[in-house]
């Protein structure tokens, strides 16, 4: 029995195995007709990868590479910087274009703000030499105010002793002439003074105000030093000037205007006895063209009146015959200014012995001294 079994096993183990193999081939075909139909074997998932690293977008990261052009411009934009720093010997080939540098850099003070952040250093050594070129510029304009012309030398003034002075007086107006008196009361006492003015002229029965004025102060160093003049024009209202001393400055009742008050400033009443003082005390300075410059305040406004010598002249009065110095305010360029002439004389103590305000358009009024009543002998003066 032994014997037959083992056969039959030895017989069974070949078609196991060709079952097997059978298996294996029919597999292997369906595979191969599976494949087939979709295409060839490991290419389709190596062309699947691709893709993604096609849509990885390496192209387009790509770009980020022109940004590398920024660079060169730091670099372009540090080259002006060393031409900022000039003066270092490092950037030897660059001394030409500094010149243009600076210039830049001084016509537009940005593009070097917008420098500053590339080289700090570099670009206050640029700021340096920019600033030390105005300063010398700053420098330059006190020489400027040290170049004015000194103040002339103060005059010497005597003013002389109270007096009442009367005048005939002619006005002409409206080519009809008008004869009149007038008066001036002048008086100097205890570092004070005052002095009163007015004129009238009459026509028939019409009789007009043609001056009414006063002007008072004190007498310092420098002669007649006004605190207020009053003015009343005919038919107008009267009218205030202030010399405030403590506040230095000149106002008006009629006007807004206010002017620096400097020491020296007269009235259009104390111009005439300021004068008289610099004749008795310092009668040199009274020589044919010699000039006076002072500034004079009216009503409204103040301005510098330019007072000529014209000379020594012989003129009669009611008073008599006498020898005066003939001095005259020439108008400025004003159609409404009047030229203004006045005669000092020296025999008679350098009072206004005559006095004649013309207008732009002819008329004038004219004062002849008639009567003079000095408070105290005229000094003696040369003439």
């Amino acid at each position: 029995m032994i014997q037959f079994s083992l056969p039959g096993r030895q017989a069974q183990k070949p078609r196991a195995r060709r079952g097997v193999v059978l298996l294996l081939l029919s597999a292997l075909l369906h595979l191969l007709a599976y494949q087939w139909a979709q295409g060839s074997f490991g290419l389709p998932s190596m062309r699947e990868e691709p893709p993604p690293q096609v849509v990885s977008v390496t192209l387009s990261q790509e770009p980020p590479a022109p940004a590398a052009p920024p660079p060169p411009q730091r670099a372009a934009e540090a080259k002006p910087k060393p031409r900022a720093a000039k003066p270092k010997p490092a950037p030897k080939p660059r001394p030409p274009p500094p010149v243009e540098s600076s210039a830049e850099t001084l016509a537009s003070l940005p593009p070097a703000g917008m420098e500053t952040p590339g080289t700090s250093t570099e670009a206050p050594v640029a700021a340096i030499p920019a600033m030390p070129a105005p300063e010398p510029v700053i420098e330059t304009a006190p020489p400027a105010a040290e170049a004015s012309p000194p103040a002339p030398a103060p005059y010497t003034v005597a003013l002389p002793p109270s007096a009442e002075l009367h005048y005939d007086v002619t006005a002409m107006r409206g080519n009809q002439k008008w004869y009149g008196a007038g008066s001036f009361v002048w008086e100097n006492a205890g570092g004070r003074y005052r002095i009163t003015g007015e004129a009238s002229a009459s026509l028939l029965l019409i009789n007009l105000t043609v001056l009414n004025f006063k002007s008072e102060g004190v007498i310092n160093e420098q002669g007649v030093a006004p605190v207020l003049y009053s003015e009343k024009p005919r038919n107008k209202s009267l009218t205030h000037t202030h010399f405030q001393h403590d506040n230095r400055k000149i106002t008006f009742s009629a006007s807004e205007a206010n002017y620096p008050y400097q020491g020296d400033e007269q009235d259009r009443a104390s111009i005439m006895w300021q004068l008289s003082g610099i004749g008795r005390g310092e009668p040199g300075r009274f020589a044919p063209g010699a000039i006076f410059d002072m500034v004079v305040a009216g009503a409204r406004d103040a301005e510098t009146w330019r007072i000529v010598v014209i000379g020594e002249e012989n003129i009669e009065t009611a008073y008599g015959a006498m020898q005066a110095w003939h001095v005259r305010r020439a108008p400025r360029q004003k159609a409404y200014d009047q030229t203004i002439d006045i005669w000092l004389a020296p025999q008679q103590g350098w009072y206004p012995v005559r006095l004649r305000q013309t207008s732009a358009n002819g008329d004038y009024l004219d004062m002849s001294l008639s009567h003079l009543n000095a408070g105290a002998a005229p000094a003696n003066q040369e003439n």
